[in-house]
C-alpha cells in the first residue's frame, strides 16, 4: 500500500521547518545582543531559578551594605566626639589644677572659673552633636529634639534611654546610650566617695583615697572628725571609734580604705565618706567646682577640697570616655569585617548568577552560524518544495 503526500503537505512542512530555524536563529541573536543564555524563564526554568535566588540574595546585601554604611557613619561620629569631649575634660582638669594654686587671688580663681564655664558649654554641645541626618549620637532609641537639656538642677536627658540598633543579627548600632555614657558615671574612686562638710573652717582636705584591701570593705558610711586642743590635732573616725593624731599628707587606713589627708583641719571639721553611686556626670562636677571658685569668700580648705573633688570627677568621666570611645573602636573594627564579608557574598551571588544566566559568547557565535546555516538549507528546501507544481511539468 502506497501513501501520497500531497503538495500542500509538503508546503506546510517546508513553511514549518522554515518559521522553527528562522525562530532558532532569532533566539540566538536575541542572546548573542543582551549577553545571556536565560532572558525569560521559559528558556531554562532551573537555571533562571538560580538566578532569581542570587539576585534576591544581591538585594538583600545591598540593603544590609546600606545599614553597615549608616552605622559606619554614626561609629565614627561618636568615636570622634569622644574624643573631643576627653580633650574637653582634659583643658578642664588642667585649669582645676591651675586653680589650687595658693597664691591665686579670688580673681584669678574667677577668671579660672569662666574658663570652666566655656569649656562646659562645649562639652554639652559635644554631647548634643547630630548625625547629619536629623538624630543624635547620644539621644540612646530616639528623639525629635537636644537629648541633654541644661536645667538649673544641673544637665538631664531628655532621650530614650538605650541604643539604636539597625539589624537585631549583626548589631549595627546607630547610636550609643547617651543617658548612661555622660550621667551614670560611677562616683568618687569608684568604690567610695570622699568630701567635706560644707561648715569646714580649717583648710584642711582629703583627698579621693584608695583601696588597700578588698576584703575589709564594708560598704558602710564613715566620717573622721578633727579635734584641736593645745596645738596638737586628732581625729576619730565614727563608727570604728579609731582615732589617732593627725599628719599633714598622711594617710588614714580604716576598714580595707587607705584615707590621705592634707592641709590643716580646724577642730570639729568633719570629713564624710560614703559609698560609690553611679550618677556622677562632668557637667555637675564641673558645676561644683566653677561655684567654688566663684565664691570670693571661699577658704583655702574649701578651694582645696574643689579642686581635688574636681580632678577626681574628671579623670572618672574621662576614664569612662576613654572605655566607650573603645567599644565605638571595636564596632567600627567589625562594621568593616561585615562590610569585607558582604562583598565577598555579593561576589559569590554574582558568580552564581553569571553561571545560571550568561551567555558563553564563543559558543553562541558557533551555535548561531550553524542556526544560519540550518535557516539557508531550510530556505532553500522550501524554494525547491515550492516548484514542485504539475504546471511546471507542462511548461
Amino acid at each position: 500500500m502506497s501513501m501520497r503526500v500531497s503538495n500542500s503537505s509538503r508546503y506546510e512542512t517546508a513553511i514549518s521547518t522554515l518559521q522553527a530555524r528562522q525562530a532558532e536563529m532569532s533566539r540566538a541573536q536575541m542572546q548573542m545582543t543582551s549577553g545571556k543564555r536565560v532572558n525569560l524563564p521559559s528558556d531554562d526554568p532551573t537555571a533562571a531559578a538560580r538566578a532569581e535566588r542570587a539576585f534576591i540574595s544581591q538585594q538583600r546585601i545591598t540593603a544590609e551594605q546600606r545599614s553597615v554604611s549608616v552605622s559606619r557613619n554614626a561609629m565614627a561620629l561618636v568615636e570622634s566626639g569622644l574624643g573631643q569631649a576627653g580633650d574637653l575634660l582634659q583643658s578642664a582638669r588642667e585649669s582645676l589644677l591651675a586653680s589650687g594654686n595658693g597664691t591665686y587671688s579670688a580673681g584669678e580663681r574667677k577668671a579660672l572659673a569662666v574658663q570652666l564655664t566655656q569649656l562646659r558649654g562645649q562639652l554639652l554641645a559635644v554631647a548634643n552633636q547630630t548625625d547629619g541626618a536629623g538624630g543624635f549620637i547620644f539621644g540612646g532609641q530616639g528623639t525629635n529634639s537636644q537629648p541633654f537639656l541644661d536645667s538649673p538642677a544641673g544637665v538631664v536627658f531628655g532621650g530614650t534611654g538605650g541604643q539604636g540598633q539597625l539589624s537585631v543579627s549583626e548589631q549595627m548600632p546607630t547610636s550609643v546610650d547617651g543617658e548612661a555614657l555622660w550621667l551614670s558615671i560611677r562616683s568618687g574612686n569608684g568604690v567610695f566617695v570622699t568630701d567635706a562638710a560644707a561648715t569646714n573652717t580649717g583648710s584642711g582636705y582629703i583627698a579621693p583615697g584608695g583601696v588597700v584591701d578588698p576584703s575589709l570593705l564594708t560598704g558602710g558610711t564613715y566620717d573622721v572628725t578633727f579635734s584641736v586642743a593645745a596645738g596638737v590635732t586628732t581625729y576619730t573616725v565614727n563608727p570604728t571609734g579609731q582615732t589617732g593624731n593627725y599628719i599633714d599628707g598622711g594617710t588614714i587606713t580604716v576598714d580595707g580604705m587607705a584615707l590621705k589627708f592634707g592641709g590643716a583641719p580646724a577642730d570639729g571639721d568633719v570629713f564624710n565618706i560614703t559609698p560609690s553611686t553611679v550618677d556622677l556626670d562632668p557637667f555637675e562636677a564641673l558645676d561644683r567646682a566653677i561655684a567654688v571658685l566663684n565664691n570670693p569668700n571661699a577658704n583655702k580648705g574649701a578651694v582645696a577640697q574643689a579642686v581635688s573633688n574636681g580632678v577626681r570627677d574628671v579623670d572618672a568621666a574621662m576614664s569612662q570616655f576613654q572605655a566607650a570611645r573603645s567599644v565605638a573602636g571595636a564596632t567600627l573594627s567589625r562594621l568593616d569585617s561585615i562590610d569585607d564579608r558582604n562583598q565577598d557574598r555579593d561576589l559569590w551571588a554574582k558568580s552564581v548568577q553569571s553561571d545560571a544566566e550568561d551567555l558563553d559568547m564563543v559558543q553562541a557565535v558557533s551555535d548561531f552560524q550553524n542556526k544560519q546555516t540550518s535557516y539557508q538549507a531550510a530556505l532553500q528546501s522550501y524554494s525547491m518544495v515550492q516548484s514542485m507544481s504539475l504546471f511546471d511539468y507542462l511548461k
